[in-house]
């Protein structure tokens, strides 16, 4: 599958093509790889590497090229991505403090969740995923946190495209999912029970605008035979809630998350 943009011929798709070529484990790429991965010719990938090489989206790395600090640069700026990490940041601090384990902020993009911010915890299990990495929505648990407070249309659109399958624990029949989904809407929590990993679990709860509707999701990930997710999944809501009144504007101050020695004490989702 060729990168978005590959093939409508225009400068700036054929940009996007380019830099869309990388992947988060890449380092640096040389113009035959980039040319069999977005499909353009080798002499266009030639010239449009040469080019973004001057304006320091690319940098040279001795025949190869790299992504360049400039696109670092840029990606901050972006307003949604900067101001839900802004957001969330002492919320996932927090989660990470309340329940020792690996706390995800992702949003959706297309079919795939992106992760905006990943705070990891000593003794956690080695994730599929990473800061700018993607992975396939309904393969993951702020995936379809997202996916189920978010309008039907686009969850439909999705489940007709058929289910990936990262894991052999992966939901295989759309009406399952369906039925996991509309779960997911009442009660505010979504799992991944080792669908996007072998022996990884996720609890997560969508982040929403004033509207109801998902603009993200927050989530914790552990080993699957140490991180309990009826006792993680409280907390999890908890700073979810918080995180969307904070980007409503509301009154609600940041709760202090307690450490899960004591789960009785963790304040109640309203």
């Amino acid at each position: 599958m060729h990168p978005r943009g590959a093939g409508d011929g225009s400068m700036s798709g054929r940009i996007a093509a380019v830099l869309g070529a990388f992947r988060v484990e890449d380092d640096a790429l040389g113009p035959a790889e980039i040319a069999r991965r977005t499909g353009l010719p080798r002499s266009t990938v030639h010239r449009l590497a040469h080019e973004l090489v001057g304006t320091g989206l690319l940098e040279d790395a001795g025949g190869r090229v790299r992504l360049g600090l400039r696109l670092f640069e840029i990606g901050q700026r972006v307003p949604r991505q900067r101001v839900l990490r802004e957001a969330a940041l002492p919320l996932m601090s927090d989660l990470r403090e309340a329940t020792r384990q690996t706390v995800h902020l992702a949003v959706l993009e297309g079919h795939e969740v992106v992760y905006v911010e990943i705070l990891p915890t000593a003794g956690g299990p080695a994730l599929p995923s990473s800061v700018g990495g993607r992975l396939p929505a309904l393969a993951t648990g702020v995936g379809k946190a997202i996916l189920a407070c978010s309008p039907p249309p686009l969850a439909e659109e999705l489940l007709a495209a058929g289910l990936p399958r990262l894991t052999g624990r992966a939901v295989s029949a759309p009406a399952l999912m369906a039925r996991e989904l509309a779960r997911i809407r009442r009660d505010g929590v979504a799992y991944d029970r080792e669908e996007s990993g072998a022996g990884i679990v996720c609890v997560a709860c969508p982040v929403l605008d004033t509207e109801g509707l998902a603009v993200g999701a927050l989530s914790v990930s552990g080993w699957s035979g140490r991180m309990r997710t009826g006792q993680v999944a409280p907390a999890v809501r908890t700073a979810a809630l918080t995180l969307s009144r904070t980007l409503a504007g509301g009154d609600a101050a940041p709760i202090r998350m307690i450490r899960l020695q004591h789960p009785h004490r963790l304040p109640p989702v309203v």
